[in-house]
């Protein structure tokens, strides 16, 4: 080929085809990787994506304001950002909007957005939208130049190339996008663990990817389901790549007829319902599954339902392993955690992708600083010449009388007091009604408050410890604004097995000091005696340390720790470390991230978390609460809230009760009130409750029981005394009463600590303030009247007292439990029995007419927030 001819004027310059379409082809590739299929690593958006949002931000969509048409949204996408074609941008607004979509839709979508059964979105000449309040975290502070601007496709606007995003938007939401050689797929993830995962990397910058799997424990999709299997996740978090296999949440319901059917309550991620539903009907239809015979959709409003109706003989377990070859209530779901950093796409651990998240809220934090810092600093120059305006105020009126025009005053004055323009300025423009004594102080005062700030938002800006404890703090408000439980729960998958498989399954005693020191040993490591005796030394304890809290366990029990703040906590049994009697344990500050000021006040040992059973909390203060068992059922390392206390009041005592049990409550004045826990309706993991015992002055709430009919309530008070007393003595009232009395607190007694349910061949484990325990038979113990002084249970030294004490099941008793046999008799008192014993006294303790707890049904308004959280 020759060299550049001239041809009309113009250079043309030969070259190969092959060399053109090559350099064309790389040119589009790198057009639709950045501008088009892959998310920013920084916020978690594409260019479409970013641009709704910004748009929608730009034309005021806010939450609190009224909807729009999406079709008002569409044309100012695409008259200003992105002129890709309408249709591209409603998809992409559409999906922001879907619930079951992403875990946390960034658009509120009012009209018809499609549904999960594969329907399509109404045109968006019908719908609405507005920006989801979760969607404003992802463009808060915008507007102080915390992202850079560049010019739109015309050049008539600007728009961000990323936002600053406060919501960890990429692993929050996830991404998927396909695009020249390279593909994305990250899957959504719980907020709140995210949130603890960055705060974690906050506090140790160093922390690794199990580290981080304490707070992340998977993803967690819309559409819920099961993970099935935990160690891929591990591999995907480590290397960026992996498989996931997600199976539907199902249960095997046994009709009238004696027949079984399949019923679907959850499926796939990004599972079409009636693809499902077809895809079985032509397997059926095709003879490939014969044991189906009859498949229908019951899903409502009120959630999905499935129904996949079995032949009668059908074995539910072989169909549902058909069903998982070959349709999609099995799916594997491919990760490639592809992200752009820096412009270029790069596949990321979960660590890195955190880390980049950090340093961008490290970029957005400096800049909104800086910005605030050269406002305040621009209005602090401008209070400081009004203040010298108003020491010298006769000098600059007659400067601005004499002065034949706003710029003559301006230059005079600027001469004379040494003044900036943007002062005199300002000096020109104040309103007379500034030079009151009033407003003068208000100028002195705003100018020492700006002093105050800008010398702070210098201190962020020298400081990176500062700014990550900004960031961490907005992290944590995140959390409590925005954080929900987990959807999606993670099964071992075959082949799989946990720790705790290696572990023998046995009872076991757990001791809790004063001082925060914890321990596991055998049951049989205290070895039984009759009552009124000296006692075995439980464990050596610091100095002015005592053993405070005693209970048995199994070891592959959970155990849900919860703390007079409110606060819930999980363990494991078997993670508690074992120790010898007289050992101290391990600090469980070490165990669990409690907080400075939480103290431990309540165990509830589950074996396993199933539906139909509550906890009933109650507090100090008598107040009582519901709640559903399952709400607990998500353990999370940072713990969660388990009741949200009124001021002045503790968390006291948690129970396990079935939905029709009775409880009892105790107090430290020797009272005690019995009702049926449907006294108190389900409320939120995170409500107040309601009263539940109405107390005297100086008193206070010490326990309470789950009540077996059949059991005694054993009551210990602090000078080494107790008793036992069938549950029957005690009759059953509403809430809300002031109760009868349980125990005489005389001199001889002391206070109530403690009550326990026991039955016959029961034992106990008395606990002393000195760290001295000893374990007795409950049957030495006789039975005693309700207003009786009871009997000596241990010796006490001068200076000691009893703090607690723990029931260990009777072997004959466990075994009944275990094979559902009924309890023993509580045998009746006789006169014989109450011979030496204070007569109990049958008149209850007056109770203001709030036997059946009417009053304290009016109470509830203030003191519950009806269960919506």
């Amino acid at each position: 080929m020759s060299g550049e001819e001239q041809i009309t004027g113009q250079h043309l310059v030969p070259t190969y085809l092959e060399d053109e379409i090559k350099g064309s082809y790389i040119d589009y590739a790198m057009s639709v990787i950045v501008g088009r299929a892959l998310p920013d690593v920084r916020d978690g958006l594409k260019p479409a994506h970013r641009r709704v949002l910004y748009a929608m931000h730009d034309i005021g969509l806010l939450p609190e304001k009224a909807y729009k048409k999406s079709a008002a949204v569409v044309g100012e996408v695409l008259g200003k950002y992105h002129p890709h074609g309408d249709a591209s941008v409603y998809d992409t607004m559409v999906r922001m909007a879907q619930d079951f979509s992403l875990r946390y839709p960034l658009v509120d979508g009012q009209g018809n957005f499609g549904s999960v059964d594969g329907d399509s979105a109404a045109a968006y000449r019908y719908t609405e939208a507005r920006l989801a309040p979760i969607a404003v975290e992802m463009l808060r502070d915008i507007e102080k130049e915390t992202v850079d601007f560049i010019p739109t496709f015309d050049e008539s606007h600007r728009e961000p190339t990323v936002l600053p995003s406060l919501l960890p938007n990429l692993l929050v939401n996830g991404s998927a996008g396909i695009a020249v050689g390279m593909a994305t797929n990250i899957p959504p993830h719980n907020l709140g663990e995210i949130c603890d995962a960055l705060v974690a990397m906050i506090d140790d910058p160093e922390i690794d990817t199990a580290g981080l799997m304490q707070h992340v424990t998977g993803p967690d999709f819309p559409t819920a389901a099961f993970i099935y299997g935990r160690s891929p996740i591990k591999d995907i978090y480590e290397t960026g790549r992996g498989h996931l296999t997600i199976r539907v949440r199902i249960n095997i319901e046994t009709i009238k007829t004696g027949r079984d059917r399949i019923v679907v309550s959850e499926i796939p991620y990004q599972i079409i319902k009636t693809t499902i539903i077809e895809r079985i009907a032509d397997l059926v239809h095709e003879k490939k599954i014969e044991g189906i015979s009859d498949l229908r959709d019951e899903s409502d409003r009120e959630g999905m339902r499935l129904i996949i109706e079995l032949k009668k003989g059908a074995i539910p377990q072989i169909v549902l392993n058909q069903l998982y070859k070959h349709t999609s209530l099995q799916t594997t779901f491919g990760v490639i955690m592809l992200a752009l950093v820096d412009g270029r796409p790069r596949v990321l651990t979960l660590r890195e992708m955190l880390g980049y998240y950090l340093e961008h809220r490290k970029v957005v934090i400096a800049r909104r600083t800086r910005y605030d810092l050269a406002r305040a600093e621009e209005r602090a120059h401008i209070l400081e010449g009004l203040k010298i305006a108003l020491a010298n105020l006769d000098e600059v009126i007659a400067i601005i009388k004499q002065s034949k025009s706003p710029e003559v005053a301006q230059a005079a004055l600027m001469q004379r007091f040494l003044l900036s323009e943007l002062q005199t300025r300002a000096i020109l423009t104040m309103q007379l009604q500034r030079l009151t004594n009033l407003e003068v102080r208000k100028i002195e005062d705003e100018y020492k408050q700006l002093i105050q700030l800008i010398e702070e938002l210098k201190s962020i800006l020298a400081s990176e410890r500062k700014m990550l404890a900004i960031i961490r703090a907005e992290l944590v408000g995140l959390k409590e604004k925005y954080g929900d439980d987990r959807r999606t729960e993670i099964v071992d998958a075959e082949g799989e097995f946990a720790i705790e498989d290696l572990i023998a399954d046995e009872n076991v005693a757990i001791t809790i000091t004063h001082g925060g020191y914890i321990k596991r040993m055998p049951i049989d490591a205290y070895r039984s005696q009759r009552r009124g005796g000296v006692g075995l030394s439980g464990m050596d304890t610091k100095e002015e340390d005592f053993v405070e809290h005693i209970f048995t366990a199994t070891t592959h029990s959970y155990i849900l720790i919860f703390t007079d703040k409110g606060n819930c906590f999980w363990l494991k049994v078997y993670d508690i470390p074992s120790g010898a009697r007289v050992a101290r344990g391990k600090a469980i500050v070490n165990l669990l991230p409690l907080g400075s000021d939480d103290k431990i006040t309540a165990f509830v040992p589950v074996r396993r978390f199933v539906d139909g059973r509550t906890l009933f909390m109650v507090t100090s203060g008598g107040v009582v609460k519901r709640t559903d068992l399952m709400a607990f059922s998500n353990p999370r390392k940072a713990g969660i809230r388990a009741i949200t206390l009124r001021e002045n009041d503790t968390l006291v005592e948690v129970v396990q009760t079935g939905g029709g049990d009775e409880v009892l409550i105790a107090t430290r004045g020797g009272l005690a009130i019995r009702f049926p826990e449907q006294k108190v309706r389900l409320m939120g993991r995170t409500s107040t409750g309601v009263r539940g015992i109405r107390l005297q002055a100086g008193d206070c709430v010490v326990g309470m029981v789950r009540v077996t009919p059949t059991s005694n309530l054993l009551t210990a008070t602090a000078n080494g005394f107790g008793k036992q007393t069938p549950l029957t003595a005690y009759r059953i009232t509403g809430r809300g009463g002031r109760g009868v009395k349980n125990i005489a607190t005389s001199e001889r007694n002391g206070e109530v600590v403690a009550v326990r349910e026991v039955m016959p061949g029961d034992e106990i484990i008395v606990v002393t303030k000195g760290g001295i325990t000893i374990r007795t038979v409950v049957n030495d113990i006789r039975l005693s009247g309700r207003a009786a002084q009871g009997v000596r249970l241990i010796r006490l030294a001068d200076d000691d007292a009893v703090i607690d004490v723990a029931r260990v099941v009777g072997e004959t008793r466990e075994k009944q439990e275990i094979n559902g046999e009924s309890a023993p008799a509580v045998a009746a008192l006789s006169a014989d029995e109450l011979d030496d014993e204070v007569p109990v006294d049958d008149e209850e303790i007056a109770d203001d007419a709030e036997d059946e707890g009417d009053a304290a049904d009016a109470d509830d308004a203030a003191d519950d927030d009806g269960g919506k959280n």
